[in-house]
């Protein structure tokens, strides 16, 4: 029996936290931090709970089933999964996550230098995504070198700006906004979202079981729970990332108090802090991070839509880059107002697959459990969604009477109800069976 060795071990959580530090990692806590000001930590609590909780038991429950997002929803039907799995690749590339990386990166890197306009960021955005493009149709081993070389670099300048925003704060932690004053646990538990890595983790578990069979471990056990302290190794290092972000938004609204969004705010720390040349090699650093995302993304779905539909793994790749070229020109601000309904629909159905994945050895057959609760998480999840959109008067008057729902948590109380009712059902008609096969023998 192979068993893997702690240098292995330590491999193993760096690829992991490589996978999930992206753009949204960067970008979210210093923004939330800013708003939560004297609830920063609060706030930070809620936000780890979805920022790194859930992505850690998607990890496990994916290493557990020991396959990809197929075998997590295969209770649910092949047609009702595949339509959840092609939601979550839609989210994490063209939709949202890969403009993203470009949006991002552009903000943070160029935007210092030539103004925040249309034009530059047009420029910017077709170089960033034919660079994408080029690497993702000719990836040999660029994409792995690339990598290697990036994550220790990108490791150093977050270690540099988090030590920084503890040690040399811009000024004193500020007040609360008006949306983190009530409940601000919940607020940054529903921030948590944007940062996307539950569902990444969805996508790239496999990736981590795979990298362990890989080393010639075979046994289930051991997988499971090699992808446990990966998992833990990166929820550590993620955990560390997103309080010192937290704190540098917390204690920048003296200089940045008007920013738009936590690139602002880290541009702006940045460049009161190290001065133009920090602010250049942080931006340089971040360039080639989000490009090596937007790659793996890219490349993700592209596998995964070429597999589904008959449609070459070219042509897929070449449509998804430039609908994110078209996306990522609407400006980061705005990608941002449009993902937060859409993501405020989709995690709870996220959140309920991975937690009854977790829970399968109590069900007698889980797909008389998966498929009432996951509809009902449907229902409700796109009744959230369309609350956070504005678009309250589509919703009726019922919905938006539930508990929570006017934190957009509406879905919580019903699918917690129709889990109860399901289970109760699943032991009655499973103990049913049992009875007559007994009895029929």
């Amino acid at each position: 029996m192979t068993r893997l060795k702690g240098l292995d071990l330590l491999a193993l959580g760096f690829m992991t936290f490589a996978l999930f530090l992206g753009a949204g990692n960067i970008i979210f806590p210093p923004s939330a931090g800013m708003a939560a000001g004297q609830s920063i930590w609060f706030a930070a609590a809620g936000f780890l709970l979805t920022g790194v909780g859930l992505p850690l038991l998607t990890v496990v429950a994916l290493a557990r089933v020991g396959g990809g997002m197929d075998r997590l929803t295969a209770p649910l039907g092949r047609v009702a999964g595949t339509a959840l799995a092609v939601a979550v690749y839609l989210a994490i590339g063209p939709l949202f996550a890969t403009p993203r990386t470009a949006v991002v990166s552009f903000e943070m890197g160029v935007a210092p230098f030539t103004g925040n306009s249309d034009v530059p960021l047009f420029v910017y955005t077709v170089v960033f995504f034919a660079a994408t493009l080029f690497l993702v149709l000719n990836p040999g081993q660029l994409v792995n070198r690339v990598g290697k070389f990036i994550t220790p670099v990108l490791l150093a300048a977050l270690l540099v700006l988090g030590g920084a925003a503890i040690f040399a704060p811009a000024g004193e932690i500020g007040v609360t906004a008006v949306s983190y004053r009530n409940g601000p646990l919940l607020k940054g538990f529903l921030e948590g979202y944007l940062t996307m890595d539950t569902l990444g983790a969805l996508v790239f578990g496999i990736v981590i079981a795979t990298a362990i069979r890989d080393r010639g471990v075979s046994e289930p056990a051991l997988v499971t729970r090699y992808s446990m302290i990966a998992g833990a190794i990166a929820a550590a290092g993620l955990s560390l990332v997103y309080l010192a972000l937290f704190y540098l938004g917390a204690t920048s609204q003296g200089i940045a108090g008007d920013a738009q969004n936590g690139v602002q705010i880290l541009t702006t720390y940045v460049q009161h802090t190290f001065g133009t040349t920090g602010s250049l090699l942080l931006a340089i650093v971040i360039t080639l991070a989000c490009l090596t995302t937007a790659v793996g993304l890219t490349t993700a779905c592209g596998e995964f839509f070429s597999g589904l539909l008959p449609i070459s793994y070219r042509t897929v790749v070449m449509v998804f880059t430039l609908f994110s070229l078209a996306v990522a020109n609407q400006g980061l601000t705005q990608l941002i107002s449009v993902s937060v309904p859409v993501l405020v629909g989709l995690y709870p159905l996220a959140i309920m697959l991975v937690a009854l994945s977790l829970l399968d050895r109590f069900w007698v057959s889980p797909s008389r459990v998966f498929v009432p609760v996951m509809a009902v998480t449907l229902v409700f999840g796109i009744a959230d969604g369309l609350s956070a959109a504005g678009l309250t008067e589509w919703v009726p008057a019922l919905f938006t009477a539930l508990p929570l729902a006017a934190e957009s948590m509406g879905w919580l109380v019903p699918v917690l109800v129709t889990l109860a009712v399901a289970v109760i059902l699943d032991r009655l008609l499973g103990n049913a069976h049992a009875e007559k096969s007994s009895s029929a023998s």
